[in-house]
């Protein structure tokens, strides 16, 4: 096992889990010293002792010995997806793949002039927003704000929500959605 410092990813899990040396000796029925020895890496544990520590840590040893994927951090153009609507005179860029299963969904949207966005049902969350060319309408509810190139938006959508673009050139937004909804 080369290559694995089994007592840095021990201490880091215990971290995460806001637990001291002594709060996991306690839970595993281990010394604090002896925590401290594996976590210096000046012992080793049985696998045993592994195996019930990663349960006090609430894993185990498939998931604590699992190599992690890199994950892709910066994305081009080659991994965005777009979905055109026409009749909508609107065109949505997914800039960061898969975004759908994260906390935040951001993407670009473009609207040709008289174009708009779907109509967004009241949800949790938040809403930014910061245009990127041209100029929008931000329809919230009843009311309506104007926002212009360089210009951000920022409300919590707990009324029905739209963009549209009443220019006569496009407009472009970076349109960033907490929970995802588009």
């Amino acid at each position: 096992m080369s290559g694995i410092h089994i007592g840095a990813k021990l201490r880091d899990l215990r971290i995460k889990n806001g637990l001291t040396q002594k709060e996991l000796a306690n839970r595993s029925e281990l010394s604090k010293g002896f925590i401290s020895q594996l976590e210096s890496d000046q012992t080793s544990p049985s696998i045993a002792t592994l195996v019930d520590l990663l349960e006090c840590l609430g894993s185990n040893l498939q998931d604590f010995f699992a190599e992690k994927a890199d994950e892709k951090i910066v994305f081009g153009e080659k991994d965005y997806f777009v979905k055109d609507d026409e009749e909508a005179g609107h065109s949505i860029t997914w800039i960061v793949p898969n975004c759908q299963k994260n906390d935040m969904e951001p993407i670009r949207l473009t609207l040709l002039p008289g174009g708009s966005s779907p109509l967004e049902e009241p949800h949790t969350g938040e809403e930014f927003g910061y245009v990127l060319a041209g100029h929008i309408l931000l329809h919230i509810g009843d009311a309506i704000y104007k926002a212009g190139r360089g210009e951000s938006f920022y409300f919590n959508p707990d009324q029905a929500h739209y963009i549209s673009n009443p220019g006569t050139g496009p407009a472009k937004v970076l349109w960033i959605s907490t929970p995802p909804t588009f």
